[in-house]
């Protein structure tokens, strides 16, 4: 799922920038993507794209009142780990990443199914959530979100 999700991330600017739904299916089924796996990462864009209305219109001053400390649930720490959840907090008090953010790549963290989450499948949903909300990362975010620690290269995304 995540492979097809950098790839559309690489090769698609922007959400709507992504062919009607069958021909998406087509063109990743032809790049040589399993079929359950375009399924599995088609479904999470598509409840990513719910996330974020959802949030949107249940919490629209949620960003600019937002000074509390996020306490996270057993469940959650369960599924985010300890590593996951330290650059969630790294990227919110670095302004990366605001409280509704926040909230959504908790969200689709969980919806993964994978527990804990690895580090480097984290930083594809907060990729991920900022590209389908027309965000563009900035080079401070990119670096840390593609930093090879081994070598301190930028690495390829596939």
């Amino acid at each position: 799922m995540f492979d097809v999700l950098v790839y559309l991330y690489e090769t698609y600017y922007r959400p709507d920038a992504c062919p009607e739904p069958a021909a998406l299916v087509k063109k990743l089924t032809a790049i040589g993507f399993e079929d359950e796996e375009i399924t599995r990462a088609l479904g999470w864009l598509t409840d990513l794209e719910e996330a974020n209305h959802e949030f949107a219109d249940q919490y629209p001053q949620q960003t600019a009142f937002s000074f509390g400390i996020r306490i996270y649930a057993q469940q959650e720490m369960d599924v985010l780990g300890t590593e996951a959840v330290g650059f969630i907090q790294f990227l919110e008090s670095a302004k990366m990443l605001n409280a509704v953010q926040r909230e959504i790549v908790i969200e689709r963290a969980l919806a993964v199914g994978d527990a804990p989450v690895s580090l480097e499948k984290l930083k594809v949903i907060v990729l991920m959530v900022l590209w389908s909300q027309g965000k563009e990362p900035d080079g401070l975010m990119f670096d840390e979100l593609f930093l090879d620690e081994d070598d301190a290269e930028p690495r390829l995304l596939h």
